[in-house]
């Protein structure tokens, strides 16, 4: 029974999985990160840490055993207990103990377990195909500095105008005003009759297309409605269950005839980065019904089998 495979998977949904008798995994969600003297992007991920004080069974990891294997509850109990003391045994020891894509633990001086979380699997499943990376960093020009330096050495001064007092001018602007207001009067009557006149003109050809229509309603050609094109959104199949990959193309063909004898919708996904003709058992649009799919392929049929994220 490989309890570490079955801790992994129950980290992708929880927050806690404890093992009865020896401590809990938690999970903390931990924001995207940038590392400032490397400048390295790290996406957002599940920071694990282990506590000793929660020892209390809550059913979590045994039911999930039982469910997976098909033996009962209180089988699945009993050999939880006996990892458990060969676990304790090995650390009493002054060994540590590794679990794999969990992390290692320890007794310290003070015979208290130490952890230390691996980091080869992300538990978060909303950053799935993120992968951390580096980016050179990137100088921007300070120019705040200089514009202050130019200001402080041509400093602009406003000078107030000086006007001199022209009292004809007074008189000449009353009478431009006036005038003004005379023309703007005319404008805005014989804008009001334009406006009269195409109302008018409007009204009567209204009239008599509507004559038109009434008279030629039923002699008229049928209509020709518009084409409608439905633009359907195909499902992507972000998440494979991989079988294997294949230097020769004919080696990838036979496994996948292989699987789809054995019931399998396997089928060829293309070439990998490294030149292989990739096989996969099957592909699925929801990463929950790939996690689980994937453990009942590495339970019957390959524990080599693995999940390949699209993007």
């Amino acid at each position: 029974m490989r309890v570490e495979n079955y801790i992994s998977d129950l980290l992708y949904r929880y927050q806690c999985v404890t093992v009865p008798g020896f401590g809990a995994f938690l999970t903390n969600k931990k924001p995207a990160q940038i590392h400032k003297s490397t400048n390295a992007f790290y996406p957002p991920t599940k920071e694990l840490s282990f506590n000793a004080q929660l020892v209390s069974n809550d059913g979590l990891l045994a039911k999930h055993i039982a469910g997976v294997e098909g033996k009962s509850y209180e089988e699945v109990l009993e050999k939880l207990e006996s990892l458990v003391v060969s676990w304790k045994n090995l650390l009493e020891r002054k060994e540590k103990l590794s679990i794999k894509n969990i992390g290692e633990l320890w007794l310290n001086d003070e015979a208290k377990i130490q952890f230390r979380p691996s980091y080869h699997l992300n538990y978060l499943t909303s950053s799935f195909g993120l992968s951390s990376f580096v980016s050179p960093q990137i100088t921007r020009e300070v120019l705040k500095e200089e514009v202050e330096e130019i200001e402080e050495k041509t400093p602009i001064l406003f000078t107030p105008e000086k006007r001199t007092q022209r009292p004809y001018l007074r008189y000449a602007a009353i009478g431009l005003i006036a005038l003004s207001l005379g023309a703007a009067g005319f404008k805005v009557y014989k804008d009001q009759e334009q406006k009269h006149i195409q109302l008018v003109d409007q009204k009567a050809q209204e009239k008599v297309e509507k004559t038109i229509q009434e008279a030629t309603f039923f002699d008229a050609d049928p209509l020709s409605l518009p084409s409608i094109t439905l633009d359907v959104k195909k499902e992507v199949l972000k998440y494979q269950i991989v079988a294997g990959a294949f230097r020769i193309e004919a080696n990838a063909d036979k496994k996948v005839a292989q699987l789809r004898d054995k019931g399998y919708d396997a089928q060829r996904i293309g070439k990998n980065r490294f030149g292989l003709h990739q096989v996969v058992y099957a592909s699925f649009t929801d990463v929950d019904e790939a996690l689980s799919y994937l453990r009942k392929v590495k339970r019957t049929e390959s524990r080599d089998a693995w999940l390949l994220v699209s993007e």
